[in-house]
């Protein structure tokens, strides 16, 4: 066996959940990601989606792909830096940044790129990133690119973001990053908090709103609209692959950090550009989105349905503000089985254990689109209901 092959032949955490028949990732899916999909041949009821929107299966959406590959092919060929720069990108990036209210936008070939660039480029090695513990991993991989001294503090507590400010020099560049909606928690940034901290220690603040677009704010113009903070935010990151239905990123901020992110971020300038046809979708989902609000009326809806029938159920919900409704398990093995034995009743959820999440915080994660029926809603939480009954999966019920 060759060195790589034998450093790496005994990782069989994979196959023994194989073995077992819990193993719930790289399920392959035959149909479009709706309300419903194909799995094996059978259809379930999706509960695993972050199209919070549900446009991934909008006609217009599918149209404006199509539209797209027909004038400009299937690819750019080339990074935006040379010859990817189509003129929709750039039509693309003027309506991002007047969706989020800041002055320019760059788009990322991925969400995890945006992250990734923008965080590794900003600050010297004199500087600050001070990080919420919970942020997304492509959040925490950029500061690990960053020559920037990297301060986490404790998930939404004020108190320990002020005492790494604290320490902070004050000449220094201090960025705060942290996620506007937490993706496996569900809860919502306190920014009005982080945003009074900021003034105080003259900080720069950093808004994820990978799963905020489309969720929160003024027709789901985000964390930073939710709170009426945009001026004071000073970089918003955004992702497409969620609401806006595409596969993508961006970064919105001031003139003059965009111009040095767009000739400094390496995940920019050494990547291939968005496709058109994810250009064009997400273009069109944007435009969706803010002449139909009824979309996100009825995604708040069904969040507000689900959380109160979960929680009057017994099953922990933690601290869930948004559609992504976690339901607490704290067993490993039992969160594998509760996702195994949903799929066999007919719902997809996803399992989520470490590093995911803290090893005490295993969870079934619950995520709704604004396309799915009360019906359909019904039918699932009834199913989750018993199934946590089956493996007494029940908490005092949250207040």
């Amino acid at each position: 066996m060759k060195t790589l092959a034998a450093r790496y032949s005994t990782y069989d955490v994979p196959q023994k959940a194989m073995e077992a028949g819990i193993y719930p990732y790289f399920r392959p899916i035959s149909s479009e990601q709706d309300t419903e999909v194909f799995i094996n041949g059978k259809k379930v009821l999706m509960f695993g989606s972050n199209c919070y929107l549900g446009l991934a299966t909008h006609p217009k959406v599918k149209e404006a792909a199509r539209q797209a590959v027909e004038q400009y092919g299937t690819s750019c060929s080339g990074s935006r830096f040379l010859n990817g720069t189509l003129d929709i990108h750039v039509e693309l990036e003027e309506k991002l940044a007047r969706l989020v209210g800041k002055e320019e936008a760059i788009c990322y070939s991925t969400g995890f790129q945006a992250n990734l660039g923008t965080i590794a480029s900003l600050g010297g090695r004199e500087d600050y990133l001070l990080l919420d513990a919970q942020n997304h991993a492509s959040i925490i991989e950029g500061s690990r690119l960053s020559f920037s001294k990297v301060l986490k503090f404790a998930h939404n507590d004020m108190d320990s973001l002020e005492s790494k400010l604290k320490i902070c020099k004050p000449e220094s560049i201090k960025l705060i990053v942290v996620d506007g909606v937490f993706s496996m928690e569900g809860d919502i940034a306190k920014l009005p908090d982080i945003v009074s901290l900021a003034k105080k220690y003259n900080a720069s603040i950093m808004i994820d709103d990978a799963h905020s677009l489309g969720v929160l704010g003024k027709q789901g113009r985000g964390t930073a609209s939710h709170f009426n903070l945009t001026e004071d935010v000073d970089l918003v990151m955004g992702t497409f692959s969620k609401s806006f239905a595409s596969l993508g990123g961006f970064v919105a901020g001031d003139k003059e950090v965009i111009n040095f992110l767009k000739h400094n971020a390496r995940s920019l300038i050494f990547s291939a550009s968005m496709t058109p046809a994810s250009v064009a979708s997400v273009s069109a989902a944007i435009d969706i989105m803010l002449t139909e609000p009824e979309r996100i009326e009825n995604l708040w809806k069904l969040t507000n349905y689900a959380r109160k029938a979960f929680q009057d159920a017994g099953i922990n919900t933690g601290k869930s503000e948004t559609p992504i409704i976690p339901l607490y398990v704290r067993d490993n093995m039992k969160v594998l089985r509760i996702a195994r034995n949903l799929l066999d009743e007919g719902i997809f959820v996803n399992p989520v254990i470490p590093p995911a999440v803290p090893k005490e915080d295993s969870l079934i994660r619950f995520s709704l689109m604004a396309t799915h029926t009360f019906e359909q809603l019904d039918f699932a939480i009834d199913k989750i209901v018993k199934t946590f009954k089956t493996h007494e999966v029940f908490a005092v019920k949250v207040k």
